[in-house]
């Protein structure tokens, strides 16, 4: 089978999405982190305008699900300080921020400078985006973007093209500047059909100033556990209770919440609490699991995701598995050792690979696909 379509858009504050569940709402944290008594705000816009569920994205952006009264989220948003003053800025306030910060706190600084230079950029693809990861060995590199702002390997800046191996040089006053002119000669070259920066270098090459200096190494992937004060949380499936968080924060005494694009927030300041809603070490199953929403969120889907989700974790024995409410695999893009595709309300089970390959099996009850699990070596 062929890879699916996915939208060429993703939903904003302004311009939600309309899902099964009622329209989702995005909300895009301000250089990566937004207050914690900010955060217990969007929770209470959650439990009485959505449905009380959050989801973290791989863009590390929060979004609220199941909101029936748009204009009066906005309102709210707005009066916490999370909403940009336009939709047009909201759209081009496409960046990651990396996660954690380094004692001089530079991603922080590039990103609060680039956000100065949107009105700067040129029209680009709706999820064209920026990846600050300048705090050292690069704890982004996993991460989805087309401008890269990272470390290089002898320890300087560089502005690297995503799908390129080598960046440019900059100093820290060049760079906003260096990440724009990027920017417009992807839009002065690229092809319309073409909306991410790695396609468009398979067909035009990168001009010789923007590819000289390689990137440092990445930085082990950040996992759920003690930093230094503060605390990072795994949550599984990307999904968040509002009413778990506002408890977590509550009991934690967090001061800011940190977003990482692994499904993953980081507590600063924060006593540790355990509480079953979230992850709070590595070796949690759930944290192999990659669940879309499912039926009845997703009018696509046919299945229940994150309650097989719950149900299958237990068998993976070490497996990553993606449970996917249909074969176009939102939630995840890449391969993984067991897939469970939704189809009329059963499962096929796919091996190495995505919803949309070929299964092995067809039409598994849960309780068949969790004794098929068993059974794999």
């Amino acid at each position: 089978m062929s890879d699916p379509q996915v939208k060429g858009w993703c939903p904003g504050a302004y311009r939600p999405m309309m899902s099964g569940d009622g329209l989702i709402v995005r909300v895009r944290p301000r250089l990566g982190s937004i207050p914690a008594d900010k955060v217990q705000g969007l929770c209470d816009l959650s439990l009485t305008h959505g449905n009380g569920i959050l989801d973290l994205t791989n863009r590390a952006n929060l979004q609220m699900r199941g909101v029936r009264d748009h204009q009066a989220v906005l309102d709210g948003l707005w009066d916490l300080g999370l909403l940009d003053p336009t939709p047009e800025l909201e759209q081009r306030r496409n960046i990651i921020v990396a996660p954690v910060c380094g004692p001089h706190h530079v991603s922080i600084a590039i990103a609060d400078r680039l956000i100065t230079k949107l009105n700067a950029l040129p029209d680009l693809p709706a999820k064209f985006g920026f990846v600050v990861d300048a705090d050292g060995p690069r704890q982004l590199s996993a991460a989805s973007g087309d401008i890269r702002i990272e470390t290089s390997v002898s320890g300087g800046l560089i502005v690297r093209a995503d799908g390129s191996d080598l960046g440019q040089a900059v100093t820290e006053s060049e760079v906003v500047n260096a990440a724009v002119a990027l920017a417009r000669w992807f839009n002065e070259t690229v092809n319309p059909d073409i909306r991410r920066m790695a396609p468009h270098l398979e067909t035009t090459p990168l001009p010789h100033c923007f590819a000289r200096e390689t990137f440092a190494p990445s930085a082990p992937a950040l996992t759920p556990g003690p930093l230094t004060n503060a605390f990072a949380y795994g949550v599984p499936f990307g999904s968040i209770d509002a009413l778990a968080l506002k408890t977590l924060l509550t009991r934690s005494k967090a001061g800011h919440m940190r977003f990482a694009p692994n499904r993953i927030f980081i507590l600063d300041g924060a006593a540790i609490t355990d509480m079953q809603a979230f992850a709070t070490s590595a070796d949690d199953p759930r944290l192999n699991i990659h669940a879309c929403p499912g039926a009845p969120a997703c009018a696509s889907a046919s299945v229940t995701t994150r309650d097989a989700a719950d149900i299958l974790a237990p068998h993976l024995k070490g497996r990553s598995l993606h449970i996917s409410g249909c074969a176009k695999g939102c939630a995840h893009r890449a391969s993984t050792d067991v897939v469970a595709v939704g189809r009329d309300g059963a499962f096929d089970l796919v091996r190495n690979g995505h919803p949309w390959d070929e299964p092995l099996q067809r039409g598994l009850a849960l309780d068949r696909l969790a004794d098929e699990l068993e059974l794999l070596t």
